[in-house]
């Protein structure tokens, strides 16, 4: 289907700071090449820098990961710009590069229940059963029900704890509410490595589900030594019906073709963007709609957040689990909307070839458009194909 939505200016999808932002990526070189290439932005040129890096995991795992990027040379594919405008373009010449997820090889986890907002909405799927008919009615009963502002409540504290003890007296304890304001965050396998797709890619909805939305989420690249080393923008794609029934279906809620996108590039951690920046960030998101020219427009406060960062990376990798080719973490999203598309009370669900743009400042945006799961272009190209072409390139050591 193509999504005749107008586009942005190619700027409007890149950090505002482009000129200092240390940016590394994928794309996929047509030609002798036929195959993913590791680039970096530098000053808004694009090099490749494969021979070099040959996986974007490698560049990641250098001692120093922005004097590597800074210095690492590599063919000029041009103007970051021209990326964007041919994956904006479904009718672009095939054998111009096109962008790529940002990452190949690492694992990719994510958290869920990491905002209060969020918390009471994966309750409200809990009681409704995946049913969007009663989400309406069940927000203001629980709301009444809490009599609580989570937010202000540190998981796994002694405030936690009691507030769980009045939850499990009135019979109203739920397993969100576990990870939710319990000592443990939830952490659970989004994808699997080389899944991901990029920047104007379709993500993809499960035929089945019939209450669904896009999740804004900034997305922490950490290297096999556990050190947090950049960051990206991601959607983690929710099926709310799937999950609402068990949470014992997550993974079909949560791992589909195209489920997640990531991009558009990995910002490195330098002097000027730190996990700092990531903790300040504020997400903005669109969600406009090809046919009906629905438009829902909302905001994800990483302040809010009611575990660190680096609290989440700690407890999804340590002693207790390590991780050798890195991992890509999505941090979770205060954004569950709740506006109506259609009918009064039916709450928001996707509709093929929605057009959701994900956006900071310092990060740029990503451009993802909505299709069926079992319509997109089947996934075929796995870390063993990534090998083979490396090594057809002569670049494996």
């Amino acid at each position: 289907m193509k999504n005749n939505l107008k586009h942005a200016p190619a700027a409007a999808h890149l950090p505002s700071d482009l000129a200092d932002a240390l940016l590394v990526g994928r794309v996929w070189r047509a030609g002798d090449i036929n195959g993913p290439c590791v680039v970096a932005v530098r000053g808004g040129e694009v090099f490749d820098i494969t021979a070099g890096a040959n996986t974007v995991a490698d560049l990641l795992d250098q001692h120093d990961v922005a004097a590597f990027v800074r210095a690492a040379p590599g063919e000029s594919l041009g103007r970051v710009e021209t990326l964007i405008e041919t994956a904006l373009n479904p009718d672009a010449d095939p054998q111009a590069p096109r962008l790529l997820a940002p990452c190949d090889v690492q694992a990719i986890k994510a958290c869920g229940v990491t905002f209060a907002v969020s918390l009471l909405e994966r309750v409200i799927e809990e009681q409704a059963g995946g049913d969007a008919s009663r989400a309406d009615a069940l927000r203001t009963a629980l709301l009444k029900d809490i009599g609580a502002d989570l937010s202000a409540i540190k998981p796994g504290s002694p405030e936690a704890e009691q507030l769980k003890q009045q939850f499990i007296a009135r019979g109203a304890w739920s397993q969100y509410m576990e990870v939710g304001i319990g000592p443990y965050a939830e952490v659970f396998s989004k994808s699997q490595p080389m899944s991901a797709v990029g920047f104007g890619a379709d993500v993809g909805l499960h035929p089945a589900s019939k209450w669904n939305n896009p999740e804004p989420e900034i997305v922490l690249a950490v290297n096999s030594r556990a050190e947090t080393v950049g960051a990206t923008l991601g959607n983690d794609v929710n099926l709310r019906d799937i999950e609402g029934r068990s949470a014992l279906l997550l993974g079909k809620a949560k791992d589909n073709n195209a489920s997640c996108g990531i991009g558009p590039f990995i910002r490195v951690f330098d002097e000027r963007f730190t996990i700092d920046t990531v903790r300040a960030a504020e997400l903005r998101m669109a969600i406009e709609g090809a046919e009906d020219g629905f438009r829902l427009d909302g905001a994800s406060y990483m302040r809010e957040i009611s575990r660190d960062p680096l609290d989440l990376v700690a407890q999804t990798c340590g002693p207790h689990h390590q991780y050798p080719d890195g991992f890509m973490l999505f941090l979770g999203t205060m954004f569950s909307p709740i506006k109506d598309r259609g009918a009064p009370g039916a709450g928001f669900t996707h509709d093929l070839g929605d057009r959701v743009t994900i956006s900071s400042p310092s990060l740029g945006a990503l451009v993802n458009h909505v299709q069926l799961s079992d319509a997109i272009t089947p996934w075929t190209f796995g870390v063993r194909a990534l090998y083979r072409n490396l090594a057809q390139r002569g670049l494996l050591r």
